[in-house]
């Protein structure tokens, strides 16, 4: 059953991006709602120190300051707790399909579902026989945990760097196995002492009886290396999270703006592996939003010239 929807906008995703576009559809006097399975920037309240975002230091200050403005918008009607299935898009309209059953129309869909952490069997360079290894993602990780123990991180992503600038005086030694394709992420960490740097052509990992954790592989200079850790996490990247229905992927996974239906919106970090940061994704919702904004004004304008 279609629910009527008065909504002028569907967000799908309630991050940075997308609660951007609520903020910017609401200033120019359009109606959304915003799905969100989660909390309103659930993600970002786990990264406990920014660096590169104007005005806030640590992400939960920031979510607290972004879901704060979406609330007061006032024009932004937001499903907590509902999952997104399935997106579809015509010349007239979007409908979005929610786990629930419900069903919402609009003229035009914002996609801000982002990201998610990969998993080991999504890495090339680690042994598939691995998979069965407990190794929750490191930004998970409790520091208190870390503490004087050496921990095996399996890559180099910004988690990494974000670890080592929020907790400067954390004992604990990381050996931190990554591929070349890591080697620019690796700039945060690199003068590090409590860091090893090293760099893998493939590895394997195996659980021990006492809990520990041992990883054999070859270096990139081909030569064979053992390491052992008490503990593991996995630092390989992101990959997509991507709503099934009308979306267009590329060869990576990710969804670029350029390909999509016209009448749906992809923005943040599911755009593209590059330029993953809360700034840009901020500023590609409140883009799209305005995208929506003045194509609809726009079209408007031309049925009353008739």
């Amino acid at each position: 059953m279609v629910t009527p929807s008065p909504s002028d906008l569907i967000i799908v995703g309630g991050g940075p991006a997308g609660c951007a576009a609520a903020v910017m559809a609401a200033s120019v006097g359009m109606r959304s709602v915003l799905v969100e399975p989660h909390a309103l920037c659930h993600t970002l309240r786990r990264i406990p120190a920014l660096d590169n975002v104007l005005g806030f230091t640590t992400g939960p200050a920031l979510a607290d300051a972004i879901t704060a403005d979406v609330r007061r918008s006032g024009l932004c009607e937001i499903l907590l707790g509902e999952h997104a299935e399935h997106l579809d898009a015509d010349g007239n309209q979007v409908t979005l399909r929610l786990a629930s059953g419900r069903r919402l129309t609009a003229p035009f869909a914002v996609v801000a579902t982002g990201v998610r952490p990969a998993h080991l069997t999504e890495a090339p360079w680690i042994s598939h026989s691995s998979a069965h290894l407990a190794a929750p993602p490191l930004w998970e990780a409790d520091p208190s945990a870390l503490a004087n123990r050496t921990a095996l991180i399996l890559g180099a992503d910004r988690p990494l760097g974000t670890l080592l600038r929020a907790h400067p005086d954390l004992p604990t030694r990381l050996l931190v196995l990554h591929p070349a394709s890591d080697d620019y992420k690796t700039e945060e960490a690199h003068h590090d002492t409590r860091v090893e740097l090293i760099r893998v052509s493939q590895a394997s990992l195996e659980a021990q009886p006492d809990g520990t954790v041992t990883a054999t592989g070859t270096t990139d200079g081909e030569q064979p290396g053992h390491w052992q850790a008490d503990a593991v996490f996995r630092n390989t990247g992101s990959m997509p999270a991507v709503l099934k229905g009308v979306l267009t992927s590329d060869a990576s996974g990710y969804c670029p703006p350029d390909r999509q239906h016209q009448r749906v919106l992809t923005v943040g970090d599911l755009r593209s592996s590059r330029g993953q940061r809360i700034m840009i994704a901020t500023g590609s919702g409140s883009e799209a939003a305005l995208h929506a904004y003045y194509t609809t004004r726009l079209g408007q304008r031309q049925i009353a010239g008739r």
